[in-house]
């Protein structure tokens, strides 16, 4: 046999082996033929491409589960402090579910302001940071080094020279065009600021793929912010942002952001400090971190009133129960994934969906076709133009269907719409940084706030419906609802491909 015999040979027993290797990994059907294909039909590609970005990590533990504990003593007494926390009964099942997988602990008595531009959010933000006494900490996927950017690190750095604790976890990937001396400049000044699984050799190619989308902001342990927003100025100047010649009205950003004083924040305090001990192995559970919640919330921020058509700031003060649910590839279950499919299951009434991505989970598709076919009023809104040509075509096929099953399906017209948020029932509601997507629900560290209020729930509604009347329908939508041939065969190939995206 010739020496490019053996080599083929070789070459087939190493594509069978890691073919084995996504077969009994047991995960979803969908993702193990997607991958499986890849791996046959990419020839080299297919298999460098499935080390880099395919093995999942799900069964392996980062933290230790005694660190995990000691973690998780402080937020612990506070929520047993609750002597007269009372779970909504209609939404225990939901509550407990996140309490015994995540040991997401609900804390009532909240304070939730909703901001839904990067005006109000960054102004509100630096109002906050320019408060502070004891600590600031930032979990974030992207901070970049542009005017905004520049804004909110001089801020920093004028806090932490006054001496307050500044902490910063950043996504290595999400900040890769960001050059290492805007960071460098931070820990001169003393902020602590690491790199969430920095990309490096000979690790790159398990930690590529996995990667901290999470958007959490802690101003003392008193005031706490999540959503979908990133620092960057695109979130306030849209796309294009520092070419005002190239702009137009489809590169307007909408995102959402909640702004939460009252006992909620100790459980975003939780979630920060878990990935700081990640990255850090520093653990950090001072009493000064969760300080006393026997105050009342202040008055709201003064938020900007810049002039735009989308929807402010609204505030409310109530006894709402919210908890911050965090998910990620090493976490034993789906947390996040796991409570839209048990909410929207339960709906009764609507179950209304904002995400700017559509790519679902199996478990995610079948809840929402199974809502709209039992008579709930499911819709969904996702951006008519999204910022990813392939994705958006791999979404348009889950979008067809969806809409054929009675899914109302809207498409957000006066921008990006990034903000990712779920109402059911006025009784529950959740906004974060998780996508309707597989790489959310299974690849990326995201956290969500679920809140169980209905009074809460009600105005992030008028949010959703706010921005639905700024959409136009999917069934308006001709060359969507029954494209020909080709870009329905192209949409249908896009789709194989989903579970990798």
């Amino acid at each position: 046999m010739s020496l490019q015999g053996v080599l083929f040979l070789l070459y087939q027993v190493v594509v069978i082996a890691t073919i084995i290797h996504v077969v009994m990994d047991n995960r979803q059907p969908a993702k193990t033929v997607a991958w499986a294909l890849v791996i046959y039909f990419v020839p080299l590609v297919g298999i460098i491409a499935y080390i880099f970005f395919g093995i999942n990590t799900r069964k392996e533990r980062l933290v230790s589960q005694r660190s995990i504990d000691q973690l998780t003593k402080r937020s612990m007494l506070q929520f047993a402090e609750q002597q007269s926390l009372q779970l909504p009964e209609t939404y225990k099942p939901v509550i407990e579910l996140f309490i015994n997988e995540g040991l997401s602990l609900p804390f009532s008595g909240n304070k939730i302001d909703i901001l839904t531009n990067g005006y109000d959010f960054f102004t509100s933000l630096l109002h906050d940071i320019a408060q502070a006494k004891s600590h600031i900490h930032i979990d974030i996927y992207i901070f970049e080094d542009d005017a905004l950017g520049s804004l909110v690190a001089d801020a920093l750095i004028a806090k932490s020279r006054k001496g307050v604790e500044v902490r910063l976890v950043y996504d290595d990937v999400g900040c890769w065009q960001v050059k290492n001396s805007f960071f460098e400049r931070l820990r001169v000044e003393g902020i602590e600021a690491e790199p969430f699984m920095p990309v490096r050799f000979p690790s790159f190619a398990r930690r590529a793929n996995y990667r901290n989308h999470r958007k959490l902001f802690v101003i003392d342990g008193k005031v706490g912010y999540v959503g979908g927003m990133n620092i960057a100025l695109r979130y306030v100047k849209g796309r294009n942002a520092g070419k005002a010649s190239d702009r137009t009205a489809a590169d307007n950003w909408r995102d959402t952001m909640l702004r939460i004083e009252g006992k909620g924040v100790y459980s975003l305090q939780r979630a920060f400090l878990m990935d700081w001990y990640f990255v850090d192995r520093t653990l950090l559970s001072d009493r000064k971190y969760y300080p006393s919640a026997d105050f009342l919330p202040t008055s709201p921020t003064n938020l900007s009133t810049a002039s735009t058509s989308l929807p402010t700031a609204s505030t409310g003060l109530s006894t709402a129960i919210l908890q911050t649910v965090t998910s990620g590839p090493t976490s034993p279950y789906p947390e996040i994934m796991q409570g839209y499919v048990r909410i929207i299951m339960g709906a009764r009434n609507y179950v209304y969906i904002e995400t700017p991505y559509f790519l679902p989970t199996v478990l995610v598709l079948y809840a929402l076709k199974c809502a709209a076919q039992s008579g709930v009023d499911v819709r969904l809104l996702v951006p008519q133009k999204g910022d990813a040509r392939f994705t958006e075509w791999a979404s348009r096929s889950y979008l067809r269907e969806v809409a054929e099953a009675g899914v109302q399906v809207s498409l957000y017209t006066p921008g990006f719409l990034h903000s990712k948020l779920m109402v059911c029932d006025d009784g529950v509601c959740s906004c974060g940084s998780t996508n309707i997507d597989f790489r959310s629900f299974e690849n990326n560290f995201e956290a969500n706030v679920f809140i169980f209020d209905a009074e809460t729930t009600r105005r992030l509604k008028a949010t959703f419906l706010q921005d639905e009347s700024n959409s136009v329908p999917w069934s308006q939508q001709s060359e969507r609802v029954s494209p020909k041939f080709l870009p329905k065969l192209g949409e249908s190939l896009a789709r194989l491909f989903s579970p990798l995206l």
